[in-house]
């Protein structure tokens, strides 16, 4: 790995500014700085005979800028209009017209892992997050745990003098630590923010999010159809806090992380977003990458002689596809790009909000449009269920165009068709996961600093990774690398600065970025000087299950000096240089943390493969006010036999409401009273909807409502029989034909309501629907039939697929 060990030095007198215009802090190896021990003070007896020396105000070093880092999800490089897409990003256009875009600025192909990176400087398996938190394995580079050796950005911010604050998406607490019991040493708050909004998820409802203020669960201040929708609440968030500390503290620089869950599925703009894109992609995806392609060589975004890449053989043609399916395809892109324009909009209200305070002159803003290439999991039809997909459950055409009318809608969480990512990534082969490939790990990045950047609106080439961006925000402001960070040694920073390529004099001056590896779900690849040697793994993207073979894979070979794009494949011509970059990949891999490789994807989201204050718990029983527990940080209740047992009072005048709730509108389960009547729904990610329901209205009193629930194999996703029992009586009786796979989504369980999304579209309009009468308790009792560990069951559905 190629890393900048050299120290920052103060300015020389006697050099161009542009050449050498940041200082370093000389004095700061350790953090926090020693307490303040009145050095100056003088004590007497007496007050008036003594001199006081108060401790001064932390301050950060003289003329540092603001910060607004803003942080796009899955947008691949051919989709915005700054870099010759076709979906209208007015705001990145400005930003790069009066700052800088950088055109080889890399990512690790997945967002967790991104995300770790651009926190903390070091690479991804370094910092414990080789997959999604929700995947999470007992290996070194694979846990989900930021080791404390590895401080962020925000915590040498903060020690430096900055507030700092981070709004939206955060998919970097592990997953089995999302609950109301904490741990929170990976929470925002105690990674250096003093403030935190948004959702701790890999996604979440734009209409319906899973959201957190600080550490506790709230919900959102208004409904749909009143105008809410996530990036929009973000931006208001974002744009008052930053208001408040320049009202207060107008002196002091603020740390913005604007990390938005768009364009990430599910794709929903705002109601009153919609249609904005109306008949703008009916070219179809093979048309959109020509297109586009020609616009970024205009553009000079790319070289000229730049080479198109060619569609890959399994994902189809638009030709291809009949009139049915095209209109549907057409939809999904409209719906996409309504998402993504309002996301560029909500980071143009908060650039405006800066402005108007006057900062925006002296405020660093890197806006970084994707944490990986264009997402290839929606499916080659597009789902109207992301959730589902992730499952490795995939739809089929019927059922998708079944949900065409309201794509994008409440109720729905779709996702476009693999063909739309590829096009999303143009000019480069692939798509998100596929780290091998720069359709995986190339976004755009723009960096705008008027104060000092000068040579605006020119596109910069050198070679860039999402781990550089710690090391450039420590040399501006002048923080030198610590040796510890609140009393843990730290883990050296792997990342290199970039902020040499803020001066026209360092225009076309060489990377000082070398070497670089790449993995993901067994995707490699390894680039240094210039050249890039790669291997696309087995499974495809949008296959969300099952293992291949690594004995079978192929190495590729790109010269990306000569060959921008990764078209022109070298390695039959140059054996000896392939060979040469795949024992680094090997050197880095040992070194980095990266062994072992694994390709499985869906099998890992079972919540037993991790540790769990549930584990091992044969008997659980959740009282009132429990609610907003997250799935993964809960016990199992997807693909296993379990009774629960709701012991309830109704009041004279009857109940209604949900006694127990698991999921959303996504996907998940709830046991409530309806019109009086006990009623289990089951919502198989919308596509299909059960229901066990007792014949006779409770009557006032005590009762006990038992279900038991029973799955015919321990196979994900095979049927299950239902079975309802009140006070002892059997009631009614159910058969569910296909059970949730893995996982209900990013939602919650709940007692007393049903927080976040309805699981049962019934009582959409009832809010929470909390219960009417009173809830004693509600106790799961986990089966006794034969069921595989976590482990047994990734195993088990490897080998069926």
């Amino acid at each position: 790995m190629a890393t900048n060990k050299k120290k920052i030095q103060q300015t020389n007198d006697d050099k161009p500014a542009d050449q050498q215009p940041f200082k370093t802090n000389l004095d700061r190896y350790h953090l926090p700085v020693p307490e303040w021990d009145f050095p100056n003070a003088k004590i007497g007896m007496y007050a008036n005979e003594s001199k006081p020396d108060f401790p001064p105000v932390k301050t950060a070093p003289k003329g540092s800028p603001n910060i607004l880092l803003v942080l796009l999800d899955d947008v691949g490089f051919g989709w915005p209009s700054v870099t010759g897409g076709l979906v209208r990003t007015p705001t990145a256009e400005k930003l790069a017209k009066n700052g800088l875009l950088y055109n080889q600025f890399h990512t690790t192909a997945l967002c967790s892992p991104s995300r770790a990176s651009l926190l903390t400087g070091r690479n991804h398996h370094t910092v414990a997050t080789g997959v999604i938190q929700e995947m999470a394995t007992g290996y070194p580079g694979y846990c989900g745990i930021i080791p404390k050796s590895c401080a962020t950005f925000a915590e040498l911010l903060k020690q430096s003098g900055y507030s700092c604050a981070w709004f939206g998406k955060n998919h970097n607490v592990p997953d089995n630590y999302t609950s109301p019991a904490g741990p929170f040493d990976n929470w925002p708050t105690n990674q250096g923010f003093d403030y935190f909004y948004g959702f701790i998820a890999g996604e979440t409802d734009q209409f319906y999010p899973s959201l957190l203020r600080n550490t506790e669960a709230i919900e959102p201040p208004r409904k749909p159809e009143e105008g809410y929708q996530l990036t929009r609440d973000l931006a208001d968030e974002c744009i008052g806090w930053v208001r408040r500390q320049k009202t207060i503290a107008p002196d002091r620089p603020f740390m913005a992380y604007f990390s938005t869950g768009a364009a990430h599925a599910p794709h929903q703009p705002p109601l009153d977003w919609r249609g904005k894109n109306t008949d703008r992609f009916n070219m179809g995806w093979d048309e959109y990458r020509k297109t586009v392609f020609q616009n970024q060589l205009n553009a000079g975004i790319i070289p000229k002689g730049s080479k198109l890449t060619e569609r890959p053989k399994q994902i189809p043609s638009w030709d291809s596809q009949a009139a049915d399916a095209k209109k549907l395809f057409s939809i999904q892109a409209e719906n996409y790009a309504d998402f993504l324009e309002h996301a560029d909009y909500e980071v143009g209200r908060v650039v405006e909000a800066i402005e108007q305070l006057g900062e925006l002159d002296n405020t660093l803003i890197i806006y970084i449009i994707g944490d990986n290439g264009s997402s290839g999991e929606g499916s080659l039809v597009g789902t109207p269920n992301e959730i589902m997909s992730l499952n490795g459950r995939q739809p089929s055409m019927e059922e998708s165009i079944g949900f065409i009318d309201r794509w994008g809608m409440p109720g729905t969480s779709p996702h476009y068709a693999v063909g739309w990512a590829w096009a999303g990534d143009t000019p480069f082969q692939w798509t998100k996961q596929v780290a091998s490939h720069f359709g995986g790990t190339r976004n755009p990045m723009i960096i705008s600093w008027p104060a000092v950047i000068k040579d605006t609106g020119k596109v910069r080439s050198q070679f860039h990774h999402i781990i550089d961006v710690m090391p450039t925000l420590m040399e501006i402001i002048g923080i030198r690398e610590p040796k510890e960070v609140n009393g843990y040694i730290q883990k050296p920073i792997e990342g290199t600065s970039f902020a040499y390529t803020f001066f026209e004099a360092n225009a076309t001056k060489p990377s000082t970025r070398t070497q670089q590896y790449f993995e993901m779900l067994g995707n490699r690849a390894m680039y240094a000087d210039g050249w890039i040697a790669c291997c696309r793994h087995g499974r495809l993207p949008w296959e969300t299950s099952g293992s291949y073979s690594f004995d079978t894979d192929v190495w590729e070979l790109y010269n990306i000096m000569e060959d921008f794009c990764q078209a022109d494949d070298r390695a039959t011509k140059e054996p000896n240089k392939l060979r040469e970059l795949q024992d680094l990949f090997m050197a880095a891999a040992a070194k980095y943390n990266v062994l072992p490789l694994d390709d499985s994807f869906a099998e890992r989201l079972d919540v037993t493969l991790r540790p769990g204050y549930f584990t091992g718990r044969k008997k659980v029983t959740f009282y009132p006010g429990l609610t907003r527990l997250p799935e993964g940080s809960g016990p199992k209740l997807i693909g296993i036999p379990f009774t629960v047992t709701a012991k309830v009072d109704i009041p004279k005048d009857g109940a209604e409401g949900v006694i127990f709730a698991l999921g959303g509108d996504a996907a998940g389960w709830s046991l409530f009273l309806w019109e009086q009547k006990v009623r289990f729904h089951y919502n198989f990610f919308t596509i299909r909807r059960y229901d066990v329901q007792s014949q006779t209205p409770l009557s006032a009193g005590k009762h006990t409502i038992t279900i038991t629930f029973e799955p015919e194999s321990p196979k994900p996703g095979c049927p299950a029989d239902v079975t309802m029992a009140i006070d002892g009586k059997g009631s009614a009786k159910g058969h569910i034909d296909e059970q949730i796979p893995m996982r209900c989504g990013t939602e919650t369980m709940d007692v007393g309501m049903d927080c976040v999304s309805p699981v049962c579209s019934d009582y959409e309009k009832k809010g929470l629907f909390p219960f009417t009468g009173t809830i004693e308790s509600v106790t799961f009792e986990f089966g006794e039939t034969k069921q595989p560990t976590g482990m047994e069951r990734l195993e088990l559905a490897t080998k069926m697929d």
